[in-house]
């Protein structure tokens, strides 16, 4: 991808910041920026490299340079929505604070009781417990299969210095969080704390984050959101001037490629609707648009979007909880939303002609993304299927919503993987995962591909059964 990150810690930036960044914008004649999936700025193609005295401490990222592991926190939903009663808005800066040098894995640092920031999508990941300054740490290395627990909590201030230790023993491939955790041990000397019960994460729904909202007694938040994710630099610009006015301190961003002030006195709400509106600033989205997780700089993604949304508005249909996710196919994909839609590679053989895409529907379990088990409702499906196929799970979410309180323990993550009896067709590349069998054809869960019918047939082509060959062993 042509595109050049900047990286923010934790997804918070000041004013004077922001506003640096835009200048080099505009400078290099841009219109635009955009935001990232781990609260970052994205520049686009043709963006030329800072050179590092003019860069000064921002940390960019260019095309063909390696990922720029982050952080993300989940700082931007502290005063605002649900949170554990220890963990303030200044933990987190002071907690950030220590990480002096830039990561080489991609860490989290959130709040379980908040939805807005994922928990699960680093390669280390801190959450909050409900012992005041001490966390669980959920890892899973780039090469790890599953992700494991820590067995201890790990105090506030020890958080970066066990995160650097785990960093200068990747050399030696640590397999398990337990020879992580001796040789982390016998490193540092840490305040730990035995984990008296496992981390339990309570389902909330997806909460809406957008337009001007009250904050205490006499201050509000405004969340600002833009639909193809390109954010005029000239409107940037004067809002910086409007914070640095309001003596506001802090500008945060979210993973939805959108952003939140926090902190505007109340006597000056009036001052930032005129601004707002004079700029011709839409802050009141449905929920149905805010809750979408795209890829940066892809249009079919953008493009995908718009029809679902637009299609689901016309059937009146609510997604209040909901989060929905785009993604091209990958085995690997840690996805981070309750229902994602997956465009499926077109075989090299066949990109000479014009066929049209197919996708794949997956659900969570019980619709929440933190269990990290995704259940494949559909394969190889045409996009005008889409639309249908979405409204019957929203409707599946509301039947069940209120059944059971979904929950996810300290062990319960460690069942992301097993092994798997998927088989491909030769002719058209379907798969057949005996996890989620073929439902068009009768077909129950968990039916391995030798004990199929031998009348069975590729649900896409019609080929017969003898035409799939073993994928894994492919691959």
């Amino acid at each position: 991808m042509e595109l050049t990150r900047l990286i923010v810690k934790g997804g918070v930036i000041s004013p004077g910041e922001l506003r640096e960044i835009v200048n080099m914008g505009l400078e290099q004649g841009l219109d635009t920026i955009s935001f990232g999936s781990r609260q970052d700025i994205i520049f686009p193609k043709g963006f030329t490299a800072i050179e590092k005295e003019k860069s000064g401490k921002n940390h960019f990222v260019y095309p063909n340079e390696e990922s720029g592991n982050n952080i993300v926190t989940s700082y931007v939903s502290t005063d605002i929505f649900r949170n554990t009663p220890w963990l303030t808005g200044n933990k987190f800066l002071y907690i950030l604070e220590q990480f002096k040098e830039q990561p080489q894995l991609k860490v989290n640092i959130t709040d379980p009781k908040q939805q807005l920031v994922p928990l699960f999508t680093g390669h280390i990941n801190f959450i909050a417990s409900e012992h005041e300054d001490y966390w669980f740490m959920y890892i899973r290395l780039p090469k790890w299969s599953t992700m494991e627990i820590y067995p201890v909590l790990i105090y506030s201030w020890n958080i970066a210095e066990v995160y650097y230790a785990i960093e200068k023993i990747l050399e030696e491939e640590p397999h398990s969080a337990d020879m992580i955790f001796q040789l982390v041990s016998d490193a540092l000397d840490t305040n730990n704390r035995t984990i008296d019960k496992p981390l339990s994460i309570p389902f909330y729904p997806f909460p809406y984050y957008e337009g001007m909202n009250k904050l205490g007694i006499d201050q509000y938040w405004l969340g600002l959101y833009w639909r193809n994710n390109l954010y005029d630099l000239d409107f940037l610009s004067a809002m910086c001037d409007l914070c640095f006015d309001c003596k506001i301190g802090k500008i945060c961003i979210t993973p939805w490629k959108s952003f939140i002030v926090k902190g505007i006195p109340k006597e000056r709400k009036l001052d930032w609707e005129k601004f707002l509106g004079k700029k011709g600033i839409n802050v009141r989205h449905s929920l149905l648009e805010l809750n979408w997780h795209l890829p940066v700089a892809a249009e079919w993604a953008l493009s995908l979007k718009t029809f679902l949304v637009r299609t689901l508005d016309q059937y009146d249909i609510s997604t209040y909880g909901l989060t929905f996710g785009l993604s091209e196919y990958n085995r690997d994909g840690h996805y981070f939303t309750s229902i994602v839609i997956e465009k499926n590679k077109m075989p090299k053989e066949l990109e000479s002609m014009k066929i049209r895409d197919t996708y794949n529907v997956l659900y969570a379990k019980n619709f929440d993304p933190n269990t990290k088990e995704y259940i494949v409702l559909t394969q190889d499906i045409d996009k005008q299927e889409l639309p249908l196929i979405l409204i019957e799970l929203s409707k599946k979410y509301f039947e069940e919503l209120g059944n059971s309180l979904p929950e996810i323990s300290a062990t319960s993550v460690k069942k992301e993987t097993k092994e798997q009896d998927v088989h491909q067709c030769t002719e058209c590349l379907t798969l057949y995962n005996s996890e989620y069998g073929d439902l068009t054809q009768g077909i129950e869960k968990g039916v391995l591909f030798v004990n199929l019918p031998e009348n069975y047939h590729c649900s896409l082509c019609e080929a017969p059964k003898n035409k799939f060959i073993d994928y894994l062993e492919k691959v």
